[in-house]
């Protein structure tokens, strides 16, 4: 993880100083990219295992801020990880609750014969990480959508 500092802030005569988690953009694409591979590998070999490389992965980084995908990948960064565009880091655990439900969904339905629906849920994390590799999160919008709905419903 890596962090911004923000301005601090006087509350009472104390500084309280706050930090933004953020991940290197190139991290977080790299993550997508290995989903979207993993989907079409499963799909293209009859493999359903290979839905753990991303599954795995993506459990280590939500239970123990361990994203091994992510890791490996910063071996390669060229620059600084700071000097990269970053990706909000709680944002980004809100997509990966998101993509580990649907691969591990994914998964469980390959695993027991019920292809159908291990279709549905793996077209849906595999274009959703598409779709965010050229530009546009759904999970982030869901993500707004949601902070807009909490917020509505407390003013009420």
């Amino acid at each position: 993880m890596y962090f911004k500092p923000i301005n601090p802030i006087r509350k009472v005569g104390i500084i309280i100083s706050e930090m933004i988690q953020s991940i290197p953009r190139p991290l977080v694409k790299t993550n997508q990219w290995i989903i979207v591979v993993s989907v079409l590998l499963t799909w293209i070999l009859g493999q359903e295992w290979i839905l753990l490389v991303p599954f795995i992965s993506g459990m280590l980084g939500l239970l123990f801020d361990f994203n091994s995908v992510m890791k490996i990948a910063r071996l390669f960064l060229r620059k600084d990880p700071k000097s990269y565009i970053p990706e909000d880091w709680e944002q980004q655990q809100f997509n990966q609750k998101i993509a580990v439900s649907c691969l591990g969904i994914g998964f469980i339905s390959f695993i027991i014969g019920w292809d159908t629906l291990g279709y549905i849920f793996t077209i849906l994390v595999a274009v959703a990480a598409f779709v965010a590799i050229l530009g546009f999160c759904v999970g982030c919008f869901i993500h707004f959508q949601w902070k807009q709905y909490k917020f509505r419903r407390m003013q009420h």
